[in-house]
């Protein structure tokens, strides 16, 4: 208790300002708000807990950032006050993510990235996923038997791990866009791994729904565990560690990683995992890219929505469903309106069965993606809902002659352990990135760097084939897996007027889609659009969120024939709305916080 004290008030004497912490989500930690967010007060920016939870968003006139976690967002707002471009921003705020939010993201995980450049008035989007080791085999995740492996037997150790796009990523965007030093980016995320940081009630809650599997490796229970007693949110907790790897990668860039010391260590850990060795090796780091790719773009009523293209499925299942949704009145049928709803999962159902046909790694697999976004196609797909009545029998479509013939669908898990950051600096850019290590804490290996690896390659299919038919995503050596983030940038007349994106596995693309919806139909304001309660139908099953609403779309989804839950949903979504004024909104549900001057 001493050590917090202590904390807040050193925090206090820097800073001068606080932010009240009364009805916030479970998954909100008050005691960070209390003595971080007020940092923004020295740094001169806007910040208010208040209006996050109220529906209020943080205005600024020149930048904004708006991220997972308060000491991220903080990172990021320092970089962007001084000068610095959104690339410069999301290296300083991915870096201190990594570090206190592991769960989620980190340098042992990989991202996409959107980016709207304010000069060329072009998007731009960098892939910096993980990749299957060249040594891997593509039954690696089924028993002796031929039968698919249970997913944390497949999870937990080496066999799981992707090499790490992160740090790769990180590098390309500040190449491309960066004007600030490149060791300057790492100051904050090396203070707070050698001087500490305090455990939110986010990573102290994931701890303690997690403590059998974190147990399983003695590094990754010696750090969550210290003592063996789980760390406690308000907890200060430093990482020696990740710092010493931070000052590696600021002074030498990311060869380190790549190549050196810390790739050896990666190896080690991976080949070395008890009961689960992997196959990574030293050859899959070295040659490890990130790859620019096409833009998944599509025009819908005045605006055009820009997303990321496979192996992520999120920009071509945003695209789809939106135009297939301009087929009808959303914005006369407003969000209170059970048919609204039946409308949208009706097309959520039909864009899943494509996405689990035919998304994949297009480097890998002939995506037809052109013949997928197509209006035409869509429309066709679109005459299939009729409002008012429960669509039955939803099938994957035919955008391109016998294509399917030839492929089975895919039913691979994608779990929700994901973290989001959207930026808008002062020159106009905007930046909206998604990063992970998928599950919650990766494959529960922690390196002698002070990360936790992924475990993105269970986000490939387990089985190669089903029924003498080859599965799109199956696992392949120096495949992509396919992934359903979905950071998206909506462009009116080339200019960026909304940012955003969310952590939440498969229902990604929903999270995104409903908050969009909100925006463009309902005039929602960016704070509103994240904040609203979500109906998810991905696979037939319409699950809703537990909310004053609830019961009577519940109810009447129900008479429509639909089968139906009620679930808590934690959605991170982090938005920008970009006008007159920056506004940004950060969900309620987790403990983002925009900042912006």
């Amino acid at each position: 208790m001493r050590a917090k004290q202590y904390f807040i008030i050193f925090i206090i004497c820097l800073l001068n300002i606080s932010v009240k912490s009364s009805e916030i989500s479970d998954e909100v930690s008050p005691e960070i708000f209390d003595s971080i967010s007020v940092e923004a007060s020295a740094l001169g920016v806007e910040t208010s807990l208040q209006k996050k939870i109220s529906g209020y968003p943080v205005i600024a006139d020149e930048w904004m950032i708006v991220t997972a976690n308060a000491y991220a967002s903080i990172a990021g707002a320092e970089i962007l006050k001084d000068g610095g471009t959104a690339a410069d921003a999301m290296v300083a705020a991915q870096t201190v993510l990594g570090l206190v939010e592991p769960e989620s993201s980190g340098l042992g995980g990989g991202g996409f990235l959107v980016w709207y450049d304010s000069n060329t008035k072009q998007v731009t989007t960098l892939d910096g996923r993980e990749t299957a080791p060249s040594s891997s085999q593509v039954s690696q995740f089924q028993n002796k038997d031929g039968e698919s492996m249970k997913f944390f037997e497949a999870v937990i150790g080496g066999l799981s791990v992707g090499t790490p796009g992160i740090p790769a990523l990180m590098f390309e965007a500040h190449k491309k866009w960066g004007n600030k030093q490149w060791g300057q980016l790492f100051a904050y995320g090396i203070g707070l791994s050698e001087n500490g940081f305090m455990v939110s009630n986010k990573l102290a809650s994931s701890i303690q729904r997690d403590l059998e599997r974190l147990k399983t490796f003695q590094a990754t229970r010696d750090y969550f565990m210290p003592g063996n007693l789980p760390l406690n949110n308000g907890d200060m907790i430093k990482n020696q560690d990740y710092g010493d790897t931070l000052k590696k990668i600021a002074s030498s860039g990311i060869d380190e990683f790549y190549l050196g010391n810390i790739a050896d260590d990666i190896i080690d850990t991976v080949k070395h995992a008890k009961n689960n060795p992997g196959y990574l090796q030293k050859e899959d780091l070295k040659n490890y890219k990130v790859i620019e790719r096409k833009p998944i773009c599509i025009n819908y009523k005045i605006y055009d929505i820009c997303g990321m293209g496979p192996p992520s499925s999120g920009g071509i299942a945003v695209a789809q469903i939106f135009k297939i949704l301009e087929n009808f009145d959303l914005e006369t049928l407003n969000n209170l309106d059970p048919i609204t709803w039946q409308i949208i999962g009706d097309t959520m159902q039909l864009v899943f069965a494509d996405r689990g046909l035919y998304l994949a790694d297009s480097d890998f697999v002939n995506v037809p993606i052109e013949a997928l976004i197509n209006a035409g196609y869509l429309r066709k797909r679109a005459g299939e809902i009729n409002p008012g009545t429960k669509t039955e029998n939803i099938l994957p479509g035919k955008p391109v002659d016998n294509l399917a013939i030839n492929l089975a669908s895919d039913t691979s898990i994608e779990m929700p352990s994901t973290t989001h950051i959207s930026i808008v600096d002062q020159y106009g850019n905007a930046l909206s990135m998604t990063s992970s290590v998928e599950n919650a804490f990766g494959s529960r290996l922690m390196t002698q760097h002070g990360f936790l690896l992924n475990n993105q390659l269970t986000d490939f299919s387990f089985q190669y084939e089903k029924n003498g038919k080859l599965i799109a995503n199956r696992l392949e050596p120096g495949k992509r897996p396919r992934s359903s983030m979905s950071p998206t940038i909506v462009l009116k007349d080339n200019v960026p007027v909304l940012v955003i994106g969310s952590p939440g596995g498969s229902n990604i693309i929903g999270f995104v889609i409903n908050a969009i919806i909100g925006f463009i139909e309902w005039d929602m304001n960016v704070q509103e659009i994240v904040s609203m309660p979500h109906a998810i139908n991905k696979w037939g099953k319409y699950e809703i969120e537990d909310s004053s609403y609830a019961s009577n779309l519940n109810q009447a989804l129900s008479d429509m024939g639909y089968e139906t839950k009620i679930r808590k949903y934690y959605s991170g979504l982090n938005a920008i709305s970009i006008g007159e004024k920056l506004k940004g909104g950060s969900d309620p549900r987790r403990e983002g916080i925009a900042l912006g001057e």
